[in-house]
């Protein structure tokens, strides 16, 4: 079982920066893929980011390319989502999430944090 913990979000306005970041606990991510995903008010969840933790090959979706930067850190299992040139669209809860497929992650993985709530003003 994995227990996935975020932390960092916050209000920012538009064009800062903010970076999150996931804690596992239970076992390693380096079997795992991690992503992000973020819900908006009133839409679905949507796939942000993700990285194959043994390799560190890292995929983001379209809107956030550029931008977002998805890192991790082996020592303290913990990934980290830092968002630049955020803008009002960003604004969204957003959702670390593990699982032990690389195609799976990006659609429908097993594990999820709880989420963090990101707020971008203009």
């Amino acid at each position: 079982q994995v227990q996935l913990v975020e932390s960092g979000g916050g209000l920012v306005q538009a064009g800062g920066s903010l970076r999150l970041s996931c804690a596992a606990s239970g076992r390693t991510f380096s079997s795992y893929a991690v992503g992000w995903f973020r819900q908006a008010p009133g839409k679905e969840r949507k796939f942000v980011g993700r990285l194959i933790w043994s390799s560190g090959s890292t995929y983001y979706a379209d809107s956030v390319r550029g931008r977002f930067t998805i890192s991790r850190d082996n020592a303290k299992n913990t990934m980290y989502l830092q968002m630049n040139s955020l803008k009002p669209e960003d604004t969204a809860v957003y959702y670390c999430a593990a699982d032990r497929s690389p195609v799976r992650v990006q659609i429908n993985p097993d594990y999820w944090g709880q989420g963090t709530q990101v707020t971008v003003s203009s």
